[in-house]
Formats: structure tokens, C-alpha cells, sequence
């Protein structure tokens, strides 16, 4: 435990200062300290039934806004004694700090897991959800102080590596009812097969009968999907997109193209602007030479020659609109063999395709590359957030991660099943 650290700092010698109990309140220890030394030091700290106080407690309210009333610190502090008391009775005394202190992750977890079912078994309240997420903030950032704290750069990707799974497997946790979370709506590969063939420009079941909406329909298609970008981002490119360089380090020509508003154009003739989300937005992304060469097909032999230098071209020579994206997978939609269309129910609860479903299937298979390739998960997510635009504080690579964990999860459980069943089979029978 942390007494002598926390005795060191907090109550320096000679000017030993006066702890008052302030007793036991709703089954909280809660004392008050009062430091001549270090005023700042003072107020209210959790202690455990030994009357030692919790040291990351403390350092934890230490950090605190300034201006919080007393009132509110020892609201807060009861919140989390709660949970520093269903540690002391399932770890023991004192051992929920000596797991924050190592960023022990399966001792961390477990305790939330617990606490959490915990809370859950008895009468839900707004005031129970309230002391789950007390406790999960407190772990959570104490964790990142000390990942913040980290000497060397190897020991500060090892606790971030920590932080991330505690955040994955906790932080989507609600005691009471919340509302429905939004689903990662990523396609199964049955739908994404089907329309691989079915927009391909040659192919016989295409829905769009002239070749030049089949090559534009395509075209976005694969943008969409293999880029993974927004519906605003593609109808912002212009039709010199792709960019071209010899790689001397890979001895072989590079493709890229930058997510931005069109430079060429001053005016956007169209009545809903597409737009560029953010600045992390902003962004150059590595591009394959198929898809650098498709592109290059349509804009040389089916985009024709309109007036404007958006890439994406209506078929009245105008810039595609958003409207006119929506009306395209809505046709794909209606396209679809009726047993696909139940599958696309039964996984994501909508029977209509969408240009932010190819986003959200790119991301879980980039997502899926990435750590097949042995890319540690840290740098995987960090690897997501520039190919796709996300800002430093956004969860969305979280949320991906926890889909591809899922989807993980299911292959390896269904195998294992598998296993022991044919286990079983094979063992002798029993006779009474």
C-alpha cells in the first residue's frame, strides 16, 4: 500500500498536522485534513477501515477544479468509496491501489467487471449509474496520468496499450438504461461479394442500364469502400485526384490523392454543398494502383467534358450532388436478392444500403489488416485515425476496435465449441 508515500507528502514532518474523523457517513470513511504546511493539501480524503487514506483517492480529487465546493468533493469521494470498498472485499485491503499503481489490466478489469454486476443485481437508480461512472472516470484517469508520467517511450506504449483495453472493454457500460448505442453497420461479406459483381460495369444483373452511369455508379462504389471516405469528401474531389511519385525507398511508383475542397473551383453550383467534416478531415491517404487506374478510366472515357472540375459527373454534366448519391443506393438497394436484404436486416436492423456503410465496412477490414500484420494496437488505431479523418478525441477507433474484437471473438468461440464437441464425441461412454 501507499501510506508511507502518501504520509510523506501530504504530512511532512515536524509540522504534523490533525486528521478529524468525520465518521462514517451512508458507510463512507471519509476524514477531513487540515495541513498548516500545505493548505492546498487540505479537505476532505477517503481513508480504508485502518484509517490510512486511499492514496490515488487523493491524488485523483487533487486534481480537481479549484472552485468545486466541499459538498460536491465529498459527493464525489462517496461515489468512489463505493467502489474502493467492493475492491477491498474482493481483492483485500489496500490492493485496488497497488493494481493502479502497476496498470494492472486484468486486476483493473475484473474489479470493474465486478463492481458493474454488482450495481447492476440491485435497484437501478440515477444515482447508481452515477456511481459507475464516478468509478470508471477515476480508474480511467489515473491510468492516463500515469501512461502521461511514463519515462521512457517504450513503458509510455505499454500503459497506452493498457489504457485503450480498459477504455475497449468498459467504457460502453451503462448500469440504468441508456439509449441504444449506435451500431458499427460494417456488411457482411455475402452483401459486399454480391455487389462487387453486381455494379461491375460488364456484369449482367448491372440495375443501371447506360454504361456511363454504370462506371459512375462503380467508381464511387469503390471509392466509397476502399477508401473509406465520407459521401462529402468524394463529391469534393477533383478530377485530378490522383497523384503519382516514384517511391525510391520501394522502388516502385506511389498513389495517393488529399482529402480537401476542391481547389479549382470558387463556386459550387449545387443547392447542398458537400462539405469536409473537420479539419483532422484534411487528410492525404495512400491509394492502390487498380484504384488509381480505375479512376483514370472514368474520368478519361466517361466523366465527358463538363464545365466544372468536380470529378463525380450527373448526368446532366453537373456535379453529382448528395441527393443524387442517396437516389443511386437506394436504387442498389431495391437491387438486391430479397434473402440479402433479410441479412442486411438481421445484422444491422435496416434493410436499406447506405455510402456510410462502405465507410464503416473499410474501417473494420483496414482495421483487421492492420493487426493480422502484427501492427501493435496502438499504433493500428493511430494508423485509422489519419486514413480516415478522425479527430484526436473522437471514439471512433475504439468503437471499431470493438467491432473487429467482436467479430474476433465469435470465429475463436465458434472454433473452441466446435472443439469440444467433437472432444465429447470422442470420449467413452460412461456405464451406470
Amino acid at each position: 500500500m501507499y501510506f508511507g508515500l502518501f504520509h510523506h507528502t501530504s504530512f511532512p514532518q515536524p509540522a504534523r498536522p490533525r486528521v478529524f474523523r468525520l465518521g462514517v457517513l451512508r458507510g463512507v470513511m471519509l476524514a477531513r485534513v487540515r495541513s498548516s504546511v500545505f493548505p492546498t493539501m487540505s479537505g476532505p480524503v477517503l481513508v480504508d477501515a485502518f484509517g490510512v487514506p486511499r492514496y490515488w483517492a487523493a491524488v485523483w480529487v487533487s486534481f480537481l477544479p479549484a472552485d468545486l465546493a466541499p459538498s460536491t468533493i465529498g459527493k464525489k469521494l462517496g461515489q468512489l468509496e463505493a467502489f474502493y470498498h467492493h475492491a477491498d472485499q474482493t481483492l483485500g485491503i489496500g490492493r485496488l491501489d497497488d493494481a493502479l499503481a502497476k496498470v494492472d489490466v486484468d486486476i483493473i478489469c475484473s474489479t470493474l467487471e465486478a463492481y458493474f454486476l454488482t450495481l447492476r443485481s440491485r435497484a437501478v437508480t440515477p444515482a447508481t449509474e452515477e456511481r459507475w461512472q464516478a468509478a470508471l472516470q477515476f480508474v480511467t484517469e489515473t491510468v492516463q496520468r500515469l501512461t502521461r508520467s511514463a519515462v521512457t517511450h517504450e513503458h509510455h506504449n505499454a500503459l497506452t496499450g493498457r489504457l485503450m483495453k480498459i477504455e475497449l472493454l468498459n467504457a460502453h457500460l451503462h448500469v440504468g438504461r441508456r439509449r441504444r448505442p449506435e451500431r458499427i453497420r460494417s456488411l457482411p461479406s455475402e452483401i459486399v461479394e454480391v455487389l462487387y459483381e453486381m455494379l461491375d460495369p460488364e456484369s449482367s444483373i448491372n440495375p443501371f442500364r447506360s454504361v456511363v452511369s454504370r462506371w459512375r455508379v462503380y467508381t464511387i462504389f469503390m471509392l466509397l469502400l476502399h477508401q473509406g471516405l465520407r459521401r462529402g469528401e468524394l463529391l469534393n474531389f477533383p478530377v485530378d485526384v490522383i497523384k503519382s511519385g516514384f517511391d525510391r525507398n520501394r522502388q516502385q511508383v506511389r498513389y495517393w490523392m488529399t482529402v480537401r475542397y476542391n481547389e479549382y473551383q470558387d463556386e459550387d453550383p449545387r443547392y447542398s454543398k458537400p462539405s469536409i467534416k473537420n479539419a483532422p478531415s484534411i487528410r492525404q491517404i495512400p491509394v492502390s494502383k487498380t484504384t488509381a487506374l480505375l479512376i483514370q478510366e472514368y474520368a478519361t472515357n466517361y466523366r465527358g467534358q463538363p464545365d466544372h472540375s468536380f470529378l463525380i459527373n450527373s448526368q446532366k454534366q453537373s456535379p453529382l450532388s448528395t441527393e443524387g448519391v442517396t437516389k443511386l443506393f437506394q436504387k442498389i438497394t431495391a437491387s438486391l436478392p430479397k434473402n440479402l436484404r433479410k441479412i442486411l436486416i438481421d445484422h444491422s436492423g435496416d434493410d436499406s444500403l447506405s455510402p456510410h456503410d462502405l465507410r464503416h465496412t473499410c474501417a473494420v477490414v483496414r482495421l483487421n489488416q492492420l493487426l493480422s500484420s502484427g501492427v501493435e494496437m496502438t499504433n493500428a488505431l493511430e494508423q485509422m485515425r489519419v486514413f480516415f479523418g478522425w479527430s484526436r478525441d473522437s471514439d471512433m477507433p475504439l468503437r471499431y476496435a470493438r467491432a473487429v474484437f467482436e467479430d474476433r471473438l465469435a470465429s475463436v468461440w465458434n472454433s473452441k465449441f466446435d472443439d469440444r464437441v467433437e472432444v465429447l464425441r470422442s470420449l467413452p461412454v460412461r456405464l451406470k
